[in-house]
């Protein structure tokens, strides 16, 4: 089976055989899905783990990680996104994708088209890959500020 990969959505099935790529593909699962527990699995355990995002903001360390999450997924807005337009680089113990989401944010009452710029670096740790760190960050101002209003409130 091929399968195409200038997109990931978390959808995908084969191959899987325990690379990065299987791991960056079961994050998307696990974030379209608001599964929190699936989330876990993909992240670094303890304190090294680090996100900065404009939703989430900087956070540290596994634990707060899962509350910006579990914030997103408890509040009235539904997220889907789509990793695109990447590039991957590689060593033997770790793994830098760096491209571009693109999704919907929607709300019983509004559904807003959403575009980020993203980083996620996963790590080798146990024989298994797991994401150490994520940068997002928006190009269009307006959208983010219609974005966060939708988040926050």
């Amino acid at each position: 089976m091929t399968v195409d990969l200038s997109e990931i959505t978390g959808s995908e099935t084969g191959p899987v055989d325990g690379s990065a790529t299987d791991a960056l593909i079961e994050f998307y699962r696990a974030f379209n899905a608001a599964n929190l527990e699936a989330l876990e699995a993909v992240w670094s355990e303890g304190e090294a783990p680090s996100m900065n995002n404009p939703i989430g903001g900087i956070r540290r360390g596994w634990s707060s990680i899962a509350e910006g999450y579990s914030k997103l997924f408890d509040g009235p807005a539904k997220v889907q996104v789509a990793f695109h337009d990447f590039t991957s680089q590689e060593g033997e113990d770790w793994h830098l994708f760096v491209g571009r989401e693109r999704g919907v944010c929607t709300t019983p009452e509004k559904t807003l088209h959403v575009r980020f710029r993203t980083t996620r670096w996963f790590v080798r740790k146990n024989g298994s890959w797991r994401q150490l760190h994520h940068h997002g960050s928006a190009e269009d101002p307006n959208m983010l500020a219609a974005y966060q209003r939708l988040i926050f409130g």
